[in-house]
């Protein structure tokens, strides 16, 4: 039996004033699905995970998730409802501790509000906190800023912190952009071992890592789809070709 539909983008439009960056685009993802978001600079992507995430407003069209209308939602309503994101650049809290930035993204994820009561208090929601730690190698660091780490630390840590809030649904706005080539590897590797539960939707401007990790491709240009299919497709498609390697080819 085909997989359910989890996130359908029917004609999405967006606008900056005056100019349309995402001109009717629709989309729709299949659960368990790892699907990468290519194009270049100025194509529409980041402006269209916004939307999706709930980061702007549609100009027109509308957003589903399991069968549900969000359009007119906030980015942590979504988020309560099991979408997590992240974005091109860390935007952990630097000077907190890496366990702290985790238990605040644990928080931010749906979990009841503690008001005044110690951590101590709640020893569930800690071993949650100790497993995404364990999970990602980060207990060896979890006492240390954020801002103290280095750069590939800091994006696996708000990797680790779009996770802990167990989504159903994933945006990565460029997993791996700043990263170095063993940083990039081991980040790759993390992301296939994810379980299937969590569907993925990622930009990526390394074709190489878009097409190694996505079941599906969708390549967008001037705000609009010009391609979507299966990563051979996509590497053999005339338009893609001319993309990102020119007419010439």
């Amino acid at each position: 039996m085909a997989s359910e539909t989890i996130l359908d983008v029917a004609g999405v439009s967006i606008q900056y004033g005056v100019i349309r960056v995402v001109n009717g685009v629709s989309l729709a993802l299949r659960s368990g699905e790892r699907h990468a978001l290519l194009g270049t600079n100025g194509a529409g992507k980041t402006s269209l995970f916004n939307g999706i995430a709930g980061e702007v407003p549609l100009a027109a069209g509308r957003i589903s998730f399991r069968g549900r209308e969000i359009s007119g939602l906030k980015a942590y309503q979504r988020a309560r409802l099991g979408i997590a994101r992240t974005f091109q650049t860390s935007l952990s809290f630097g000077d907190r501790s890496v366990r702290e930035n985790m238990r605040v993204s644990l928080l931010g994820n749906g979990s009841p509000r503690i008001g005044i009561r110690p951590w101590s208090r709640m020893p569930a929601m800690e071993r949650r906190v100790d497993d995404a730690l364990q999970a990602f190698g980060l207990m060896e660091v979890s006492a240390q800023p954020v801002g103290e780490l280095s750069y590939g630390q800091q994006r696996e840590i708000e990797l680790c912190m779009a996770l802990i809030g167990k989504p159903d649904l994933l945006l990565l706005d460029e997993p791996a952009a700043g990263m170095s080539p063993q940083a990039r590897k081991e980040l790759v590797r993390r992301l296939e071992a994810l379980p299937r539960d969590i569907t993925m939707l990622f930009v990526e401007h390394d074709m190489d890592v878009a097409l190694r990790l996505a079941d599906r491709v969708t390549v967008m240009r001037d705000g609009e789809i010009v391609a979507t299919g299966t990563p051979d497709a996509i590497r053999a498609n005339p338009v893609v070709k001319e993309i990102y390697l020119g007419k010439s080819h």
